[in-house]
């Protein structure tokens, strides 16, 4: 068993989820918050993972090459706008 505390307003919130409904008990509440929370974990470990593995890939992609910031830009908008 884990015993946790909650601020007053969290402690609210909690009660007023109980009491109009929206979840059948405190634990329900609790429950509900952890798996929001793993998934919210889970997305931020496979962004890591495919940001290593773009790294990865652009370290293996060859030898750097100078670029002109502003004709990058200007090229991804240009891209952009041709889509419409």
């Amino acid at each position: 068993m884990v015993t946790i505390s909650l601020s007053p307003e969290q402690d609210e919130r909690v009660r007023n989820a109980v009491e109009s409904g929206a979840y059948a008990s405190d634990d329900d509440v609790v429950q509900d918050a952890l798996q929001l929370w793993e998934l919210r974990e889970r997305g931020r470990a496979d962004d890591l993972a495919r940001l290593k593995q773009a790294y990865i890939e652009g370290k293996q992609s060859g030898t750097p090459r100078e670029i002109d910031p502003d004709g990058f830009l200007g090229d991804l908008k240009a891209q952009f706008l041709n889509r419409g």
